[in-house]
């Protein structure tokens, strides 16, 4: 079987294994839909301008301002949090030990839920930004070519984390456990907690240079009609390049 005949046939297998596990199928397409939604039906400065101070920001309502936070956050979600746990629980269930017996090398199993889901937070993106458009006034992204980027950027870059966590974790528990460790660290540069552009000028510098911050901020600059994110997408390159290969060579099947 050649190589891109094994990694296609890992895809189809697990687009029916993530199909099959409601959560995780929830998380990774309709959380950021919902989460978005909700946000701007309850909170009072959803339709208050992001920020007055900012002659770009001052432009948008906050609940646009939000929507590259609750995308980052749906990344994060599924890279840092779901991915780890499901090959942890294939390294418990014996799954990987079994394919360990194959052909096939362990860079396919990785890319394979990568593909998978990026698809998914694709369709993600597109939904939270449908519902809430024509729910809560979600204002058009500035730059839909440039977001698309910034996202796939900010998917690999976060999912090579999430791989050298899964690639080291001996266990489900044990990946559960290092992964939400990042996940929460991440959310707080990512600006979940507290928008990045309302942070001190240090944080933000720090947030640049990890994956989901990057990722915020390429995102961002992208739906607000920032300049070109080269510094952010650059980040993020080598956070991937760096990762994934670490995450191949590290990869335990047992």
């Amino acid at each position: 079987m050649s190589s891109t005949s094994a990694l296609t046939r890992l895809t189809v297998v697990e687009s029916r294994l993530f199909l099959r596990e409601p959560s995780g199928a929830f998380f990774a397409v309709l959380f950021p839909a919902v989460l978005l939604t909700v946000l701007g039906l309850v909170m009072p400065w959803a339709d208050q301008p992001f920020d007055d101070k900012d002659p770009v920001l001052s432009q948008v309502n906050g609940i646009t301002g939000y929507a590259p936070t609750v995308l980052a956050l749906a990344v994060a979600t599924v890279a840092l949090s779901s991915f780890p746990t499901t090959i942890g629980n294939y390294r418990g269930r014996g799954v990987l030990k079994r394919l360990s017996t194959t052909p096939v090398p362990p860079s396919r199993i990785l890319v394979a839920q990568v593909l998978v889901n990026l698809g998914a937070l694709l369709v993600a993106a597109v939904l939270m930004y449908v519902l809430g458009a024509a729910v809560v006034g979600v204002a058009a992204p500035a730059d839909p070519l440039v977001l698309l980027l910034a996202l796939m950027m900010t998917v690999l870059s976060a999912f090579a984390v999430g791989s050298v966590i899964a690639a080291l974790a001996p266990t489900a528990a044990a990946a559960t456990a290092w992964g939400m460790s990042v996940y929460f660290a991440s959310l707080f540069f990512a600006g979940v907690w507290l928008p990045l552009p309302l942070m001190p000028d240090v944080i933000q510098t720090i947030a640049g240079y990890t994956p989901l911050g990057a990722g915020s901020e390429a995102l961002a600059a992208a739906w607000w009609g920032q300049p070109f994110p080269t510094s952010s997408l650059l980040v993020m390159a080598v956070w991937t390049v760096l990762g994934v290969p670490v995450a191949a060579r590290l990869f335990r099947w047992s």
